[in-house]
């Protein structure tokens, strides 16, 4: 019984970290367009308009840069889409859970389904900050892991 909840516990943290990376990639595009003065806001507050929010600013990144990560985040946006689109339509054609009857054997197919979608768009994630990191300078990967290990939680206690 364990296991089963350490394998559930896993796809529950890479669902979050894949909507996590979906967010991040659909609030860098607005679809409104520039707003006055080329400025907007978000969870950095007002900025330049480059759609890689603090990272940009944090690491000090080039236009070159810029422009290179932007590229790789657009690429994988299109790469994903159709694994998105998958996604949408399996949420969608769910029964509702508060119909009365209980249909296992849907319910574990449509799960596996969402579970291999959602593993290759993780392998996809990684893979587009793989691409991303090579843009970096040393410098700014050892900034940008400081931030990370900043922002990890702590360990479990023993035992758990």
């Amino acid at each position: 019984m364990r296991t089963n909840w350490k394998k559930i516990s896993l796809v529950i943290a890479i669902a979050g970290a894949l909507l996590l990376a979906v967010a991040v990639v659909g609030f860098s595009q607005d679809p409104q367009g520039p707003r006055e003065g080329g400025f907007h806001r978000g969870p950095g507050g007002p900025g330049p308009r480059d759609g890689l929010g603090p990272l940009a600013r944090d690491l000090n990144l080039t236009d070159e840069q810029k422009a290179q990560i932007k590229k790789i985040n657009e690429s994988f946006a299109g790469s994903t889409q159709s694994l998105h689109e998958q996604l949408r339509a399996l949420h969608e054609s769910e029964g509702d859970p508060f119909s009365g009857t209980f249909d296992e054997a849907a319910v574990r197919a449509a799960a596996e389904a969402r579970a291999k979608i959602e593993i290759e768009l993780q392998v996809s994630h990684a893979k587009m900050m793989s691409q991303i990191g090579a843009v970096l300078t040393a410098e700014q990967k050892t900034q940008l892991a400081a931030r990370r290990h900043d922002r990890r939680p702590p360990p479990p206690p023993p035992g758990e």
